[in-house]
């Protein structure tokens, strides 16, 4: 999409995409994407040629095929969109037994981030909700609270105890745990053969991209700038940016600006 387009399409009806969802939806033309996943070995991903944790490097389906798990289909509109959409709680710490996190930072910070969030928007009771509560009851030591909307009887809030409510034990789950193979240190992450921020971006822009899809492509940087509140040095560092990712948008994107 050019950018004049999206601006006559953002005059014209700025929640173009969310109507285009919901009318989809409601017509039975259900929306669906195929989901898939690329498996590493443990063994791979302290040798490998670049970080694999790296969120902003993708890895190459020669080295790691893409195994087809499903599809994720929508067919069905919210009811309430207050009670429905706006106080779902989502969170990549929400995980089965036996999934652990990579050490990829970004994912990390949102394992914190995300409930902790909605602990202030929504409350602290927010998993009660229906919308982000699980399909069968669930027992935990959890009582309470502000904004408490269920209540579970009077019990005493920790286990092994004398009357009579039953609890979980611990039995174990599958490892999940990390490895390392060297002091843990506050320092710059250990480069691997091929870390650097412009190879794969060349490779997207240079290999995969057509000549039009380039075009496109000026077009839109150029409108990031021309016309805005951008200024020096931020006009220049942007160039040299996309100068070190591809040479000739670079210089296309200068001539512009």
């Amino acid at each position: 999409m050019s950018n004049a387009e999206a601006m006559q399409l953002a005059g014209k009806n700025a929640e173009y995409h969310r109507e285009d969802l919901f009318s989809a939806i409601a017509e039975g033309n259900y929306p669906s994407w195929t989901f898939k996943v690329q498996i590493m070995p443990y063994e791979d991903a302290a040798g490998y040629r670049f970080n694999p944790f790296d969120l902003t490097k993708v890895w190459p389906h020669s080295d790691y095929p893409l195994i087809e798990v499903g599809k994720f289909q929508l067919n069905r509109n919210p009811d309430n969109f207050f009670g429905q959409i706006e106080q779902m709680a989502v969170s990549p710490s929400n995980t089965v037994p036996g999934t652990g996190f990579s050490p990829d930072k970004m994912l990390l910070g949102r394992v914190f981030a995300y409930n902790d969030a909605a602990r202030t928007r929504i409350g602290p009771n927010f998993e009660q909700l229906e919308v982000n509560r699980p399909i069968i009851p669930t027992n935990t030591y959890t009582f309470d609270g502000h904004m408490r909307v269920e209540h579970s009887g009077n019990a005493p809030v920790y286990a092994p105890n004398s009357y009579g409510r039953p609890w979980a034990e611990d039995s174990g789950t599958a490892d999940d745990s990390w490895e390392n193979d060297g002091d843990l240190v506050r320092s710059a992450a250990r480069l691997h053969a091929e870390d650097d921020d412009f190879g794969q971006a060349h490779s997207l822009v240079h290999d995969v991209f057509s000549d039009q899809d380039r075009a496109d492509l000026v077009d839109t940087l150029e409108g990031q700038i021309v016309g805005t509140d951008v200024v020096e040095p931020v006009k220049t560092h942007m160039i040299e940016y996309w100068t070190k990712i591809d040479e000739e948008v670079g210089e296309a994107l200068a001539k512009r600006v």
